[in-house]
């Protein structure tokens, strides 16, 4: 319930922030600090991950499909649901400005909050390393991603999305669809804690 009221808040706020802004200043787009942190590290509170390090091909392609409706359309994903909104307004030079902006901030691995059995994990992320890298280190010509350094909490809430079929299933959504097939081989939570705890043993 905190986690929604706190949503709910950075909504209105997101919605003041036009008229505020034309008091001080011209408005711009760089409104992520208020749910990814000052430094861009995150907030499990409100599951808004790091960005601070994150590919700038991969934090585009995922504005462009928020902007455009292919993410966080879902009722019950309750995070995407909040940053839909956040970024529908963005065109692509202020998308490029946050690319950019976010691009100069200091890259530090997140800390690890889950745990589970690494060796059946590393076994469970076998599929994975097709197209994250046997290191997790991402490849950005499979449009995957780097998942070392992730918040693992992020990244245990999206296994969920996806399986659930609240992520990737947009006809848009190509790479949502490929890793939502994926998640398939992950039989409920121990799993999906397991293989992201192995992910941690990575950024060690």
């Amino acid at each position: 319930m905190k986690r929604i009221q706190f949503i709910v808040g950075c909504l209105a706020a997101f919605v003041a922030a036009p008229a505020l802004a034309a008091e001080r200043e011209p408005f711009d787009d760089r409104y992520c600090t208020t749910c990814h942190g000052a430094d861009g590290r995150g907030n499990e509170g409100v599951q808004a991950p790091r960005l601070a390090g994150m590919e700038p091909w991969y934090l585009k392609r995922q504005l462009e499909n928020y902007r455009d409706g292919i993410r966080g359309t879902h009722p019950d994903d309750i995070e995407g649901v909040a940053m839909q909104p956040m970024a529908a307004r963005l065109t692509d030079a202020s998308i490029q400005d946050i690319i950019e902006w976010v691009g100069g901030w200091n890259y530090v691995p997140a800390e690890h909050t889950i745990s589970g059995d690494i060796d059946a994990g590393r076994v469970l992320y076998q599929p994975c390393a097709t197209c994250h890298g046997a290191d997790a280190e991402g490849n950005e010509a499979l449009g995957a991603p780097a998942l070392a350094g992730q918040n693992d909490w992020y990244m245990v809430t999206q296994l969920r999305n996806f399986l659930a079929g609240y992520r990737g299933v947009h006809p848009r959504d190509v790479y949502g669809a490929q890793m939502r097939a994926m998640t398939t081989g992950l039989n409920g939570e121990n799993d999906i804690n397991n293989v992201v705890a192995y992910i941690n043993s990575l950024s060690d």
